[in-house]
């Protein structure tokens, strides 16, 4: 930064040197023309004035490679920064989010901020040398027309500041817009095959037609007030210029000027056009990168949800008793709470079955176990220690999940893989997948383990993709697992290779696994049926069974199904 101002101070420095050069030889011909050594002195002039603008043309190659390189650090730094922010941003957050807005904040807001930082230094150092050193040298040759000069200065300030407002107003909506877009484009092309398989494709159309117009709009207004703005500008100079020139006239008539001052005050009119232009650029992308650092902002200040506690410390031997003493926890912004007043103990290595009818929390109490959401009241512990006194990176190592809505990143099957463990060999990730009966479908595919599987996993049928995902928890090895086995959309060899490889992951560790379907259950150590009113049941399958309540008559439904 200070180098690029060094530089513009040069670049508006030798600008305002041309017309003194010029003054001066213009003043003072006549007395060259008498000289013996006229073409000498005329020849050190020009070398002089070539020394200048080889001097500006330098100074204004760094600050323009120098400072763009500049705002391109700034803007990487600032995108850094939010992309790592928002990763710490609890689930409650993303409840609420829309993921198309963040991109957009994270991706073009951070694009303004960059240009403002490299262009609004130089331009307003630039704009501001030339403007005050021309107005300078009109003064010295002068003061009539320099007066004249700044009385319209005013005029123009006013001007420029009615159609800034105009086009903040406009481009802060424009980003807004845009943001719209995003999410309207990621939403459509996220779901693609749902889509097209409903043949609503003129229906997106339409929507994104509809968001489209609104951006349009706004572009066509931010246009409308930055056109005016610039004509305005335009008239300014010219308006100058010809108050120069007639008053030049004038003074030249009545001898008060001579030509060579005349000649001197035209170019500084020209020195004076190039800061009235900067400052327009500067307020344009002010207003650019200040609602892109204003929005930027709102989204740095939110503050995490879920943070450690300044005396957390990682928990050594884990060995897997989970314990939940009297927990509350409502969804923000609900009103009924999700679980309330819930006690349960977990044994080290006890296998556990959570089942009971939709809604009534079985994904929330396993959420709540990693810390995607915190407790309204009571705790949960791990080994006897409160969770929030664990810190989150550690709690989170020791919990593996496998969610039900399996999400694998676009790339190879390995690095979906190594996704589990970062550091993991290729026998690592081989062992995993073999565990998890996934090893003999990877080797059938073309590039087996490198094989790439399209955005999310589309390539693979959802039993692959679900035995990837448990492959991953197998690399990640956790002494705790939580299961959310959604195996009701697979078919039968798939969803009994899926129950296989999870009971050779569960052997060793905590498991607690959501049952969608009662074909696992048969084999836990306990279950717990969940009801609204907390958990009303609990025992092996057949207590449960002989008992003939809730777990028993779930049991049958599906038997008949």
């Amino acid at each position: 930064m200070a180098a690029v101002l060094t530089c513009a101070i040069l670049v508006a420095g030798t600008a305002i040197a041309m017309p003194l050069i010029a003054n001066y030889l213009v003043s003072h011909l006549p007395a060259l023309a008498a000289s013996p050594d006229a073409a000498a002195r005329l020849f050190t002039l020009g070398a002089i004035m070539f020394v200048v603008v080889v001097v500006q043309a330098l100074a204004t190659y760094f600050v323009d490679y120098q400072g763009h390189a500049m705002g391109a650090r700034i803007e990487a730094q600032v995108r850094h920064e939010l992309f790592d922010h928002v990763q710490k941003l609890s689930f409650s957050f993303y409840d609420r989010q829309r993921t198309g807005q963040l991109m957009s904040r994270i991706s073009n807001d951070s694009l303004w901020l960059g240009e403002l930082f490299h262009h609004g230094p130089e331009d307003l150092a630039i704009g501001l040398l030339k403007f005050f050193g021309a107005m300078a040298i009109i003064f010295w040759i002068d003061p009539l027309v320099g007066t004249c000069v700044a009385v319209l200065i005013p005029f123009a300030v006013a001007y420029a500041l009615h159609f800034n407002h105009r086009m903040s107003i406009a481009l802060r909506t424009g980003k807004e817009r845009i943001a719209a877009i995003n999410e309207r484009v990621e939403d459509a092309l996220g779901g693609i095959r749902v889509v097209q398989s409903f043949a609503n494709e003129a229906d997106e159309l339409r929507r994104f037609d509809a968001e489209n117009q609104k951006f349009l709009q706004s572009r066509k207004d931010s246009y409308r007030s930055e056109a005016m703005l610039w004509s305005g500008m335009e008239i300014f100079g010219q308006l100058v210029t010809i108050a120069i020139l007639i008053l030049g006239a004038l003074r030249i008539v009545s001898a008060e000027l001579t030509a060579a001052d005349l000649l001197t005050l035209l170019l500084c009119v020209g020195v004076l056009l190039d800061p009235i232009q900067r400052f327009d650029n500067f307020i344009r992308l002010w207003q650019e990168g200040y609602t892109g650092f204003v929005r930027a902002m709102e989204l740095l200040e939110v503050e995490p949800d879920i943070i450690d506690r300044p005396d957390a410390r990682p928990l050594q031997h884990v060995s897997g008793s989970i314990a939940f003493n009297a927990v509350d926890f409502r969804y923000p912004g609900e009103d009924r709470a999700v679980l309330s007043n819930l006690s349960l103990a977990i044994r080290p290595g006890e296998f556990v079955v959570l089942v009971g009818p939709s809604g009534v929390g079985k994904s929330t109490l396993c959420a709540l176990i990693p810390r995607f959401y915190d407790v309204d009241a009571g705790a949960i512990s791990i080994d006897g220690r409160d969770i929030r006194d664990i810190p989150l990176a550690s709690l989170r190592t020791m919990v593996g999940v496998v969610q039900q809505d399996i999400y694998l990143f676009s790339g190879t099957v390995r690095e979906n893989l190594r996704y589990g463990r970062p550091d993991a060999t290729d026998d690592d990730i081989i062992a995993a997948a073999v565990s998890a009966n996934a090893h003999d479908f990877i080797m059938a595919l073309p590039q087996g383990y490198d094989t790439d599987i399209g955005q999310r996993g589309v390539k693979l049928s959802g039993g692959q993709k679900q035995r990837l995902t448990i492959a991953r928890a197998f690399l990640k090895n956790p002494p705790i697992l939580i299961f959310d086995e959604a195996t009701s959309a697979l078919d039968n060899d798939s969803e009994r290779a899926v129950q296989a490889a999870l009971l050779d992951l569960a052997r060793g560790r905590t498991t607690i696994v959501i049952a969608h379907r009662l074909s696992t259950v048969r084999r836990a150590d306990r279950i717990l049926v969940l009801t609204r009113d907390g958990i009303s049941e609990e025992g092996n399958h057949a207590a449960l069974m002989e008992a003939g309540g809730i777990y028993a008559r779930l049991h049958d439904t599906e038997a008949r199904i």
